[in-house]
C-alpha cells in the first residue's frame, strides 16, 4: 500500500502552530512549552517564510547570549525553509529529515501551508505500518494451519 503524509501519518484537520515574525522568541518558546511542540511555521501574508525550532532557540539565542525579550522569530527563524508535499511517502520526509539534520518538516500544498510533519509523527506511523504488517502475517499463517503450511 502505497502510504502518505496526509492523510497515513498526520491528519489534513491537524492544527497548525504558526506565529508572526515579529514574536519575541521568548513568547514563541512559551507558546511552544505551552502546546508541547518543538516547532512553529511563521507565516506572513497567508505564505510560509520560515520555521523557528528548539534549535534556533538554543543556537542563535541561547548560545549567542540574546535577550529572548528583544529577539523576534523573522531574526532568530530558519528563512524558506525545505518543505513536502502531502502525497509524498513517509520515506521521503524521514530522508530529507536525516539528509539535512531536521526534525521538523512543513507541509505545504499550491503553494499553502497545510501542517507539519515530525520526526516523532513519522515514528509512529513507522510503528504503527510494522504493528499491521505484523497482525496480517500472523492472520496468514494462522490461517494456512489448515492448508498443510504449518
Amino acid at each position: 500500500m502505497h502510504r502518505r503524509i496526509v492523510p497515513d501519518v498526520i491528519s489534513g484537520r491537524q492544527e497548525l502552530a504558526t506565529a508572526s515574525g515579529n514574536m519575541t522568541v521568548r513568547d514563541a518558546c512559551v507558546t511552544m512549552a505551552k502546546r508541547r511542540i518543538g516547532a512553529l511555521m511563521i507565516v506572513e501574508g497567508g505564505h510560509l517564510s520560515g520555521i523557528f525550532t528548539e534549535r534556533d532557540a538554543m543556537a542563535k539565542i541561547v548560545g549567542q547570549h540574546r535577550d529572548p525579550d528583544k529577539v523576534t522569530l523573522a531574526e532568530a527563524m530558519t528563512r524558506n525553509p525545505d518543505t513536502i508535499g502531502p502525497d509524498a511517502p513517509p520515506r521521503e520526509a524521514l530522508e530529507m529529515m536525516r539528509r539535512y539534520g531536521y526534525r521538523h518538516l512543513p507541509v505545504v500544498e499550491g503553494g499553502k501551508l497545510i501542517g507539519m510533519v515530525s520526526v516523532r509523527d513519522l515514528y509512529a506511523a513507522a510503528l504503527g505500518e510494522l504493528e499491521e504488517n505484523l497482525k496480517e502475517r500472523e492472520a496468514f499463517i494462522a490461517g494456512g494451519a489448515g492448508y498443510g503450511l504449518n
